[in-house]
């Protein structure tokens, strides 16, 4: 139930115009900017994402990037999804792009829900079909859609 919490349609960016790291961390900051409103610490954010991924790539899995920071001013946990069908370049740990990217926020006080976000992503993150299924997602209704349904059949 978490994600889908997090995950909201307005959250999600299908088709995303990105064709390397710098470029998607700015598209991704503008979806959550947008659906944040105007308070949203865009500078805090790309600091804070950027640093974490100089310690170690993010692009953890086949095709998916799990970028992540902790910022202050933001409010318990948000994030974004984005989804590409040509790939990103992001310096993945495997050397290959990245379709799918879950970029997940929240404030130094909220670090357990922040593990407990990157936890639910990693249940998800092992089911083969749903990186297919989410993949081959044409708008960000149907992303919506595939997160809530693999959520809920692993709650079950």
């Amino acid at each position: 139930m978490l994600l889908q919490q997090v995950f909201l349609p307005d959250r999600i960016k299908v088709g995303l115009e990105s064709v390397d790291k710098d470029e998607l961390f700015e598209e991704l900051i503008d979806v959550l900017a947008r659906a944040d409103g105007r308070n949203f610490p865009r500078a805090a954010v790309l600091g804070a994402i950027r640093k974490r991924e100089e310690k170690l790539s993010t692009g953890v899995k086949r095709g998916i990037a799990l970028p992540h920071g902790m910022v202050e001013g933001l409010d318990g946990l948000t994030g974004a999804l984005g989804i590409s069908s040509r790939g990103i370049e992001y310096e993945s740990l495997d050397g290959e792009p990245v379709y799918i990217v879950f970029l997940l926020l929240t404030s130094p006080q909220d670090s357990e829900l922040h593990l407990s976000a990157l936890k639910s992503l990693a249940r998800l993150l092992d089911d083969p079909e749903f990186y297919t299924e989410l993949v081959e997602a044409k708008s960000e209704d149907q992303a919506f859609e595939i997160i809530k349904q693999f959520e809920d059949f692993v709650r079950a």
